[in-house]
């Protein structure tokens, strides 16, 4: 039985990681699984309470594993040390950060709090209590004001556009100089602009129909002109899955000492999308699914404007390495993702 911490378990990747592995378990084996969640109020608690309800669902069903959620903080330095010395766990997912780019200009001390200093307690207790793997997320944004595209993980990633993605960019360093220092194997994932059912309302697609539902205008950021690799969450999770299975191999380099056993791929659609074309797909599903009525003036809800600080222009994927090393590139269209997000949203709110 493979024994799996993954934490942020309620928020939106989190949370569909866990059903995944209580319906299928991992590699043929049974998993006894930890979630860990601190339940914040950055956006609506009670979406996060309906995931772990799914989960509690879903674990019913699957007795042949074990699942238990405890609701804690990575920044709680005493909590996960114990956590990690009961549980002696063989893979570690750390899911769990403060999000959102936007919000990172105005909050500051959420992200050094979970994103610096509670991931620096999750490899300080992947040292002490030493693990088959690490995986974390990272996050398309270290790639900042990058103008070659698509973006790789070769590429420098020296010039952040938020704080947001400075803290991504030090949890990358940081589990370097660990892999390197304690002979931890890690592996960073880059999201892309993650969307989907029960996704996180601050996020575009899902804030265009919180507002379009509501009366309210819609303003389309860098007058239409941005775009987006998105990528539908349930890629995101057979990616993750298929790396927490390959954890970058320990050896030793020309001069005797360790090569850390370090990797850092990208998970993203490969197709960068405009985003009048995800608004216009999003506009027709939301139609199909009944979530608006079919007389719904979008022309008159909707209104372009200037960029805002601390995004990008766009976003766009090379995930050559994910495909050579694991066999996998997302494959769920931006018209299939969203329809199952209007479907979801009809069922949920309506």
């Amino acid at each position: 039985m493979k024994k799996i911490l993954i934490t942020g378990s309620a928020g939106f990747i989190g949370s569909n990681l866990v059903l995944r592995l209580l319906e299928e378990g991992f590699q043929g084996e049974s998993v006894s699984l930890i979630g860990l969640d601190n339940l914040n109020d950055y956006y609506d608690p009670s979406l996060k309470e309906y995931r772990l309800r799914c989960i509690e669902a879903k674990a019913t069903e699957h007795p042949e594993h074990s699942y238990r959620f405890v609701k804690g903080d990575i920044a709680d330095k005493a909590l996960i040390d114990k956590l990690f010395s009961e549980g002696k766990f063989d893979i570690v997912v750390n899911l769990a950060a403060q999000a959102g780019v936007r919000y990172s200009i105005e909050n500051p001390d959420a992200y050094i709090q979970s994103n610096v200093i509670g991931f620096y307690n999750i490899l300080e207790a992947c040292r002490h209590n030493p693990v088959e793997h690490l995986v974390y997320a990272s996050s398309s944004s270290v790639y900042g004001g990058n103008k070659k595209i698509p973006f790789s993980v070769e590429d420098r990633v020296d010039n952040p556009v938020s704080l947001y993605a400075a803290t991504k960019k030090s949890n990358e360093l940081f589990a370097h100089c660990y892999s390197k220092l304690y002979d931890i194997p890690s592996t960073g994932l880059r999201f892309f602009t993650v969307y989907g059912p029960a996704g996180r309302p601050d996020m575009a697609y899902f804030g265009f129909t919180n507002k379009l539902l509501k009366g309210e205008t819609i303003k389309i950021f860098n007058y239409g002109n941005c775009r987006r690799d998105f990528t539908f969450v349930d890629d995101i999770v057979e990616g993750i899955v298929r790396v927490m299975a390959g954890a970058p191999a320990r050896r030793t380099g020309e001069d005797g000492l360790p090569v850390p056993p370090y990797a850092v791929y990208n998970i993203g659609g490969g197709q960068p999308e405009n985003l009048l074309d995800f608004v216009q797909i999003l506009q027709e599903e939301l139609l199909s699914a009944g979530v608006l009525p079919s007389d719904y003036d979008f022309e008159a809800h909707k209104e372009l404007v200037s960029m805002q600080p601390g995004d990008v222009p766009v976003t766009y994927a090379d995930a050559a390495a994910l495909e050579r090393d694991f066999g996998f590139t997302p494959k769920i269209t931006l018209r299939q993702g969203l329809r199952k997000f209007a479907r979801w949203y009809k069922e949920y709110y309506q």
